[in-house]
């Protein structure tokens, strides 16, 4: 009896135990995160011959607390454990971009960030990318793309991510190429019946295509799990209202 309760005593102090340490803080679930996003850029620096790994900064919309794995030269931010806090200033607007704060230039990403880790990774090098972007060459562009709010504009769109959509879902070469070929058609068709619409639609694809194929590669998804996510967010953007902005994350990646 008395080795009975003695189990079952050391049975509820383990679960205690246990579920004392699932127990995260929100610094230590961010310190993370960041140790997340470290590892993997280093793991996949080929890609652009650098470690892209820099100064973060996850901001609360609702209460705009920040934190950061840097410290800042103008007293805006305090030490909490192995990361940074602090409130960010009212002037500053909140959205993921790259943002000067404290004589530092920061990703700014919002929270929550994604559950899945490798999402979480994806959306953070995203954004580290446009912090390095101009030393790697890329400028800075965020040019409209408006046609592409036109009839014409957004049906040829469609067809060429549909084609790309079957692409990717081929399972030999002949077809893979079909659909990658018929993808192209629509592409080339609809540059031809917008004037300028190749050089708007390239420059947008090198600023966010690019930046969004960078977070795609370090995330390290395998073969089965790129190609599940590639076609949900061909998917998720053939919802959209507009195209304008949102199809660059989409071109880039799936052609790279």
């Amino acid at each position: 009896m008395l080795k009975k309760f003695f189990t079952i005593a050391m049975f509820f102090v383990l679960i205690q135990s246990l579920f004392g340490q699932s127990k995260l803080t929100i610094q230590d679930s961010i310190s993370i995160y960041f140790e997340e996003i470290k590892s993997a850029t280093k793991e996949n620096q080929a890609i652009w011959n650098k470690d892209l790994y820099g100064p973060i900064l996850l901001v609360n919309p609702n209460t705009r607390k920040i934190y950061t794995n840097v410290a800042d030269s103008q007293g805006i931010l305090r030490k909490a454990g192995r990361i940074f806090t602090g409130i960010l200033p009212a002037d500053y607007n909140i959205a993921n971009t790259a943002v000067n704060l404290g004589g530092r230039n920061l990703a700014m990403i919002m929270l929550p960030l994604p559950g899945n880790k490798q999402d979480r990774i994806n959306l953070l090098a995203h954004e580290l990318f446009h912090v390095s972007q101009p030393s790697l060459g890329f400028r800075l562009f965020n040019t409209e793309n408006n046609h592409l709010d036109q009839k014409d504009g957004r049906t040829y769109l469609r067809l060429e991510l549909e084609a790309l959509k079957k692409a990717i879902l081929s399972t030999n070469d002949i077809s893979k190429k079909l659909h990658l070929t018929n993808a192209l058609i629509f592409r080339k068709y609809r540059h031809l019946l917008y004037r300028g619409a190749d050089t708007a639609e390239n420059l947008l694809e090198l600023n966010e295509g690019m930046a969004e194929y960078t977070g795609f590669i370090i995330s390290s998804r395998n073969q089965q799990q790129s190609k599940e996510y590639l076609v949900k967010s061909i998917k998720s953007l053939l919802n959209n209202p507009t195209f304008v902005r949102s199809f660059a994350y989409q071109t880039i990646p799936v052609y790279g």
